[in-house]
């Protein structure tokens, strides 16, 4: 499948009428995994990145470069339709091109574009946003920077929490007539939120997790096309090795682990190993 065909899945998604979540995913094996078992649609987060590149909290400490070399490694591997944050561009506008320009290259099918004031300035103690002005000449950028036109600018904010309702809408509607393809909603408290939102403006929605109790099916109806869920898996991954590390180290048998680890048939199939076996007859005799 070639990157434009993941993004054609992706706008696909956007203008269908089901809400989805995406696997969080962090390196090509963690994305064919989640492709093993039917996911089409990834996500990799600037929080989960720094997690796994550098082993440092979401501080805005990585870098466009570190970012795109992992989104590239996945899409190398995975035919799934990535969504990418890509945080607040990383600098002003034109920041922004460079940042679409070489995630594009890179392979992904969409990224998100955010209005907060990145990295927290000196002496903050919460969180901000750019000006209206200063976020719509963002998304503007975004949007002229793409070669391809399937990739997908999410405009992304975080104005419910910060401005409250009305400034949420009068930024996404900002935002709409900028030109992005999609609004990205973080802070939802609940679902009569997301229901004006909805009224106020046009396209898709995506939102940055949803309080209990609201199902995919409610947020589909007002709607919301993607939800993402957290990163789990990263989470989840950090706990096995770390189980797995004391085990071991405290003098524990690998037989002892069957049943916690994968199979050596599940490793070759994430691997792609038939695939493998079959280019060393063709290419090794």
């Amino acid at each position: 499948m070639t990157p434009t065909e993941q993004r054609q899945r992706l706008r696909a998604i956007l203008a269908g009428t089901k809400c989805l979540t995406p696997a969080s995913v962090y390196d090509a094996l963690s994305a064919r995994v989640a492709q093993s078992v039917g996911y089409e649609l990834g996500m990799l987060a600037g929080s989960v990145s720094a997690n796994t590149v550098l082993a440092a909290p979401d501080l805005i400490v990585i870098t466009l470069t570190e970012f795109a070399d992992q989104v590239r490694r996945i899409q190398r591997y995975t035919s799934l339709s990535l969504m990418t944050d890509a945080d607040h561009g990383y600098g002003n506008a034109l920041n922004v091109m460079r940042t679409v320009e070489e995630l594009e290259h890179a392979g992904v099918s969409g990224m998100s574009i955010e209005d907060t004031v990145l990295p927290t300035p000196f002496g903050a103690t919460k969180e901000s946003l750019i000006s209206l002005e200063e976020g719509v000449g963002k998304m503007k950028a975004a949007v002229a920077a793409r070669r391809d036109p399937s990739v997908v600018i999410a405009g992304r904010s975080s104005a419910l929490k910060v401005e409250g309702l009305d400034g949420a809408i009068a930024r996404f509607k900002a935002y709409e007539a900028a030109g992005v393809d999609a609004i990205f909603v973080i802070g939802l408290e609940k679902l009569e939120q997301l229901e004006a939102i909805r009224a106020a403006t046009k396209g898709p929605i995506i939102v940055g997790t949803a309080p209990a109790g609201i199902t995919r099916d409610q947020l589909a109806a007002t709607g919301a096309r993607i939800l993402l869920q957290g990163h789990a898996p990263v989470a989840a991954a950090a706990k096995a090795l770390h189980d797995i590390y004391t085990h071991l180290y405290a003098g524990g048998s690998p037989a002892d682990l069957k049943g916690k680890i994968a199979s050596n048939e599940e490793m070759e199939k994430f691997t792609n190993g038939a695939q493998y076996k079959q280019w060393q007859k063709d290419f090794l005799r």
